[in-house]
């Protein structure tokens, strides 16, 4: 019987038999400050969150040329959306110090490339896995790029049919593949997760890891995610979700990603080998208790 793994590196593994891999996005939240991207790659690593992610976008194709040059308001001032993009963007040099820091911190890193030339950028840094945005399903060219690479490739189902899933799937192939369930809502209502879809992607694909990327407030639904079989979680990650940004308040917090982990590992050790068996330590109280022998 085929385990449902995928080797990330000769040391990390997702998985049967592993632990839960616990991915903290950093996204965009860190509103293009590296203090900000540090504090919270510590509070990652602190949390014992696996990885973190981040996203790496060429703003000339990733923007429509319409909106260019439409002003929006920003922690920098008024500017141009395409302005505003570049912005947000760290450079090679930036890049490389985030990669000493995730190696000092013992956390790996890597980012959803939301274009081709961004995948191109992301190889200088020799990451061990791409995840592609739910946005980015449907762009097959740019799905095969990152999988051209030989990494292992996480594709994220977010407001996607069954048929697109399946294409995705048909043109990338199994191999070094995995699947997170999503909703692309930020932040998400409950009744929208739909975590029963996760057993069910299990019972399609029986040898691929299935995660899940969850965009809701509060925790409970992540841990469920994880009781019902996710191999891996993705949780965006911030200092203060009151903080600038679209996305901070789908936002985890610190003190929620310490909850969060610490919690995921409880849960993995309750849900045990699914063997019947009689502990030591129910001995005394059986030999109390039962009158029936």
């Amino acid at each position: 019987m085929s385990l449902r793994k995928v080797k990330l590196t000769d040391s990390i593994s997702i998985g049967d038999g592993e632990p839960v891999f616990v991915i903290a996005e950093i996204g965009i939240n860190h509103n293009a400050s590296m203090d900000v991207v540090k504090k919270i790659i510590d509070g990652a690593a602190v949390a014992g969150c696996n990885a973190v992610k981040f996203q790496k976008r060429t703003p000339e194709i990733c923007v429509p040329k319409d909106q260019w040059l439409i002003e929006r308001d920003t922690p920098w001032g008024r500017m141009t959306y395409i302005d505003y993009r570049h912005k947000m963007e760290f450079t090679k040099e930036q890049y490389g110090e985030i990669d000493a820091y995730c190696k000092e911190k013992g956390v790996v890193w890597t980012a959803s490339c939301w274009d081709e030339p961004s995948v191109d950028f992301i190889e200088q840094f020799d990451v061990p896995f791409y995840k592609a945005a739910s946005a980015s399903l449907t762009d097959l060219p740019l799905l095969k790029k990152m999988k051209d690479t030989g990494k292992a490739l996480i594709i994220s189902t977010g407001m996607s049919t069954e048929d697109e899933i399946s294409a995705a799937v048909d043109v990338l192939g199994l191999d070094k593949l995995l699947i997170a369930h999503a909703t692309s809502t930020y932040p998400c209502a409950v009744e929208e997760l739909n975590l029963r879809y996760i057993p069910e992607l299990m019972k399609k694909y029986p040898n691929t890891p299935i995660g899940y990327s969850g965009h809701e407030v509060g925790l409970s639904t992540t841990w469920a995610a994880v009781a019902i079989g996710a191999s891996f979680i993705e949780r965006h990650i911030t200092l203060d979700r009151s903080m600038w940004g679209t996305d901070q308040s789908a936002s985890v917090e610190i003190g929620g990603m310490m909850r969060l982990v610490e919690n995921i590992r409880d849960i993995e050790k309750a849900l045990g080998d699914g063997v019947k068996k009689v502990y030591d330590s129910e001995m005394p109280i059986r030999k109390k208790l039962r009158l029936v022998k």
